[in-house]
């Protein structure tokens, strides 16, 4: 059987002492707390506490004794459930993110910059392997001829020429689609 709060207790803790909050928190919070929790609180301690809380200031309002004092007590705490019933409500529940369900793509970043420069994807596409990678280093990476020399594992002078044959070929294609507009 639960303990019992004695008329002492009970009435030091409606007075306001400190000692009576003690024992009347001592007593009846074991029975918030599994009331919270049989009604599947997520977090019944903190929970039992607010209430506490909330009971503290009103202690000396309370009438009836030891019956009136745990109606009180757990009219507070009913009070409390319901608000946290309906917060729960309200609040989006997060689940962990599963790159394995989640159906959305989208381009590379680098896909999205060649597409968005006017066409140049299919004017590098009509290069030869080495004339694109020789361009596309030079320009959009910005390097120089001894780093692409070195990164192609070739001299500086073939990476002069294939440089020289690629901007020769893409030259020729915007001639010819200039004059095919005309």
């Amino acid at each position: 059987m639960a303990a019992q709060l004695t008329d002492d207790e009970l009435s030091a803790a409606l007075s306001g002492d400190p000692s009576g909050f003690s024992a009347v928190y001592s007593v009846i919070s074991p029975a918030v707390l599994g009331y919270f929790r049989a009604r599947g609180v997520d977090d019944a301690e903190a929970l039992t506490q607010d209430v506490f809380v909330d009971v503290l200031p009103k202690l000396s309002n309370v009438r009836g004794g030891h019956s009136g004092l745990r109606t009180f007590i757990f009219s507070v705490a009913h009070a409390r459930l319901v608000d946290y019933h309906r917060r729960s409500a309200r609040t989006p529940h997060f689940t962990e993110f599963d790159p394995l369900e989640d159906h959305r793509r989208s381009g590379s970043a680098e896909d999205e910059v060649l597409g968005s420069m006017g066409g140049i994807t299919s004017a590098l596409a009509t290069l030869n392997d080495d004339q694109r990678e020789v361009l596309v280093l030079r320009i959009v990476a910005d390097l120089s001829v001894e780093q692409v020399a070195g990164i192609m594992d070739k001299t500086p002078g073939a990476i002069k020429q294939l440089q020289r044959r690629g901007l020769i070929a893409l030259r020729e294609l915007v001639k010819e689609k200039d004059h095919a507009a005309s």
